[in-house]
């Protein structure tokens, strides 16, 4: 085993033991006050990295659930990334997929089912069959958690990206989205991502100040054009490609537009220090504590020999 493999086992062993009390704790020790917002990493360079936990911390718990939620919380990631979906009774979950087959024990799309249907649904054993060196006996009692209770719970420990989730098909997410933003108090805790324009227009005309993300997806390795560009600046602040269709160019030719750029989801250590080289302001990962590695070692101003 070389000293980066040590180094590595060293870190999971860590991670196992905090993960631990992450989870066998009841409940969360309550915190009074408003607390300060996560600071992104620091490279030894003196550059600043966002890291957003994709769907928490998703590598090492089921995805979407408050165990992966409370563990990205403990990894003091910058955001949470939370993908927000409509029951049909009109309740807000939070799921990545549209329907409920890939990660619980159920099927049927979610804005066909009633919010007490998908609650009882377990929404982690598929976890620890899939993912036997992380899985937890715990897991099998996760439920999909619903918005109000992930602010109920984790509140202003952290930062969130909530992320508007297929809007057309879910008439009135946005208002009830941020309604409980403004009940939890974290309009200054949120900033907000879309696939949608229009859903993001729309959240833009309700406030000018919280950050705004365009979602952007490509099938072939590409460029944007200065018209993109353009017409993105005028509702956002940044936009999040998918990592693997992306390149160097891409990256500088978004940020000399003033655009932020946060590429998802990369979770290798590779393509962790490449993303930073190419000039990113931070990545969507499923593993955070993977990315706080690479900073460390890699983050000191590209081209020093020191």
């Amino acid at each position: 085993m070389n000293k980066i493999e040590q180094k590595r086992f060293r870190l999971y062993g860590l991670l196992t033991f905090t993960f631990g009390l992450l989870l066998s704790a009841p409940t969360m020790p309550q915190v009074s006050g408003k607390q300060p917002i996560p600071v992104s990493l620091m490279s030894p360079g003196g550059i600043a990295f966002t890291t957003i936990g994709h769907r928490g911390a998703s590598g090492y718990a089921p995805e979407s659930t408050l165990a992966a939620y409370w563990l990205g919380v403990g990894m003091n990631v910058d955001y949470l990334e939370l993908d927000l979906q409509m029951t049909k009774d009109g309740e807000i979950v939070v799921m990545h997929d549209p329907t409920v087959n890939r990660t619980t024990n159920g099927k049927g799309a979610i804005r066909r089912m009633t919010l007490a249907e998908i609650k009882a649904l377990d929404a982690g054993s598929w976890f620890n069959e899939k993912y036997p060196m992380f899985a937890r006996e715990e897991f099998k009692y996760e439920k999909v958690p619903t918005l109000r209770e992930v602010f109920e719970q984790i509140g202003d420990r952290t930062m969130y990206m909530l992320e508007t989730k297929s809007p057309d098909d879910n008439p009135g997410l946005e208002e009830k989205m941020w309604a409980l933003v403004q009940e939890f108090k974290l309009t200054d805790r949120i900033a907000v991502q879309s696939f949608s324009k229009k859903s993001l227009r729309k959240i833009r005309e309700w406030n000018s100040d919280v950050k705004l993300f365009q979602l952007l997806w490509y099938n072939h390795p590409s460029t944007i054009s200065r018209e993109k560009i353009n017409d993105i600046k005028r509702y956002a602040n940044g936009i999040g490609p998918n990592f693997g269709k992306i390149d160097e160019a891409y990256v500088r030719k978004v940020k000399k537009a003033g655009l932020l750029i946060y590429p998802y989801t990369v979770n290798f250590h590779g393509n962790m220090e490449k993303a930073m080289r190419w000039g990113v302001d931070g990545i969507h990962t499923d593993y955070p504590e993977r990315f706080r590695e690479v900073v460390e070692r890699y983050g000191k101003p590209f081209g020093t020999s020191s």
